[in-house]
């Protein structure tokens, strides 16, 4: 079974976060890579002031319901996506777009960093130009929009179903 690491990318919502770190773990996620604003649990040697770093941390754990120690994770900046290359894993993206392939025609040939992006606005274009593929999940509805962390933990079962 391929190895997945999720990369959560400027996610705003602590709960958001939380819900990630409960489908990771749910999906057999190897590891969780939380960049940019996105707030991420207190770890060994966190810069944060602790207060901040508690109270974060106490807000993840609402939705995470343990979760949060259960999947390793790092904090980082910026994505560290050509690292990840180098270790063999496939950059993918999960956002609608117009080079997107729909999650239902995609399957896992190796290892797999699934990038997520921003609530309201997504990955940012840049970062998306970054990816060797770009998958969405095709939607019915007239919103078409689905929550970040249910919109992964969708992704998530279907590149686990798929291999």
């Amino acid at each position: 079974m391929p190895d997945i690491i999720l990369i959560a990318h400027n996610i705003r919502s602590t709960h958001n976060v939380g819900a990630l770190f409960r489908s990771a773990e749910c999906f057999g996620v190897g590891k969780i890579i939380l960049s940019g604003y996105t707030p991420y649990p207190t770890y060994d040697g966190d810069p944060r002031i602790p207060h901040i770093a508690r109270k974060l941390t106490d807000q993840i754990h609402k939705t995470a319901l343990g979760t949060e120690t259960m999947v390793p994770f790092v904090y980082t900046q910026t994505p560290p996506l050509d690292a990840l290359r180098e270790e063999g894993y496939q950059i993918v993206a999960l956002e609608q777009s117009e080079q997107s392939i729909p999650l239902t025609k995609y399957s896992l040939r190796q290892p797999v960093a699934l990038i997520i992006g921003e609530e309201v606005n997504g990955i940012e274009p840049q970062l998306l130009a970054e990816c060797d593929d770009v998958i969405e999940i095709s939607q019915y509805g007239r919103k078409e929009s689905l929550n970040v962390s249910v919109a992964a933990g969708i992704a998530l079962y279907a590149l686990r179903s798929s291999t």
